[in-house]
């Protein structure tokens, strides 16, 4: 037999069935391209996303709790620096839309919320219920196609908690919600002073940030591993093969996961709305529960409030939020394959179960409350240059601290 050339190389079963990934996600989106005009933008949406939180290890969860664990502020300054960039973004197609902010009229499909109650109550829960299942809605989703079982048994919590928010949103509606007041920081301080305000806010996280990192490392030294091949070398792979490696196999930095995440947002907002996800979940929940026969009736107000609230689409169950979704978890499944990463990952006990699916009810009843979780609440709310985000992340900060005292309970 003939052996083959030293330089021809042969595909893994991983990156194989990565390539066949990628046909199944341009066949989806050429079908979603006939169906409807805002579905392959969602499908595309949803698939970078997915794909850049697996590369990036971008977890919302990570940021708060880590903050508190192990003193650890690198993702949550991924974050900011998303929040930054999303922030001049959409200030930018907020101007074209409302260019008076002053006149009283909001752009229709930020996410400027009802402030209230219920939002610091929705965060507190959503904060202390992420920690505990191990991860946010949107960082459940992406985990799902990477495997985490532990992710599904969250996601099935988070609807069994929207379902159990849908059976009172109404109660909250009359009490509370109805009442509360919207508050768009452009209105009183126009587009400059919500700007100036905004970075200011966000460059004191980041510092705050820094510095309660430096706390816990002082006295501590660290010794950063060099590659060896990289030092022997001297200089990076230019082929296309080494590109390609770069991207697909070497794990990016949360800050580029953080700025890539806000380009996304920023991208789809200019056509349609920023990205929020726990509508749609929103929607499963209700629609599983009706055809059990039990469902939740007339949702009241929600069809005047933009953000992260279930959009109801008649005579089919797929929807452009359905796309966004779907393509989270496909493009997650992707990536995964193609960085070799992919592989079932079961729970070593029953009560990682009991955890995720517990944590998994509360995150989706703070979800539903506050209106949204860390992606449309928060990471797509502080951009809008509304008060609520800030009120939103707050909260978020208390209920991650509280589930993180709560889990270091147990070993």
């Amino acid at each position: 037999m003939t052996a083959l050339p030293a330089t021809v190389r042969t595909v893994d079963r991983s990156t194989a069935a990565g390539l066949l990934a990628i046909v199944g996600l341009a066949i989806v989106y050429l079908i979603a391209l006939q169906t409807d005009a805002g579905w392959p933008v969602f499908w595309i949406s949803g698939v970078a996303f997915g794909a850049i939180c697996q590369r990036s290890r971008f977890c919302f969860v990570a940021g708060f709790r880590d903050l508190f664990l192990m003193r650890q502020g690198r993702m949550l300054r991924g974050i900011i620096a998303g929040l930054a960039v999303a922030t001049a973004g959409f200030a930018m197609i907020m101007a074209t839309v409302v260019p008076n902010p002053g006149s009283g009229v909001l752009p229709s499909d930020a996410h400027i919320l009802p402030l209230g109650i219920a939002t610091v109550l929705g965060g507190l829960l959503f904060g202390f219920g992420m920690v505990l299942s191990g991860g946010c809605v949107s960082g459940s989703l992406y985990r799902m196609g990477e495997g985490y079982i532990g992710s599904w048994v969250a996601i099935g919590g988070v609807l069994l908690g929207l379902y159990a928010m849908a059976r009172t949103w109404n109660w909250w509606w009359d009490n509370q919600i109805s009442s509360d007041r919207i508050s768009w920081l452009p209105t009183d301080l126009s587009y400059t002073g919500a700007l100036v305000l905004t970075f200011a806010l966000l460059a004191l996280a980041f510092v705050a940030v820094s510095w309660w990192e430096r706390r816990g490392f002082s006295g501590m030294s660290f010794t950063i591993p060099i590659s060896s091949t990289a030092a022997a070398d001297g200089e990076p792979d230019t082929t296309l093969t080494g590109l390609a490696r770069k991207v697909f196999r070497t794990e990016w930095t949360p800050l580029i996961g953080g700025i890539a995440l806000a380009a996304v947002n920023i991208l789809i907002f200019i056509r349609y709305r920023p990205l929020g996800v726990v509508g749609e979940l929103s929607r499963w929940s209700t629609d599983f529960a009706a055809n059990l026969g039990a469902g939740v009736g007339e949702l009241k107000g929600i069809s005047d409030i933009p953000g992260c609230v279930p959009r109801f689409v008649e005579g089919t169950w797929f929807s452009d939020a359905f796309m966004l979704n779907a393509g989270i978890i496909a493009g997650a499944f992707t990536a995964a394959l193609l960085a070799r990463e992919f592989r079932l990952r079961v729970p070593r006990g029953p009560r990682r179960y009991v955890q995720s699916l517990a944590g998994g009810v509360v995150m989706g009843y703070g979800a539903g409350l506050g209106l949204g979780c860390t992606l449309g609440a928060f990471f797509s709310a502080i951009p809008s240059l509304a008060l609520n985000g800030w009120v939103y992340a707050i909260a978020l900060v208390f209920g991650a601290w509280a589930g993180t005292a709560f889990i270091r309970r147990f070993p």
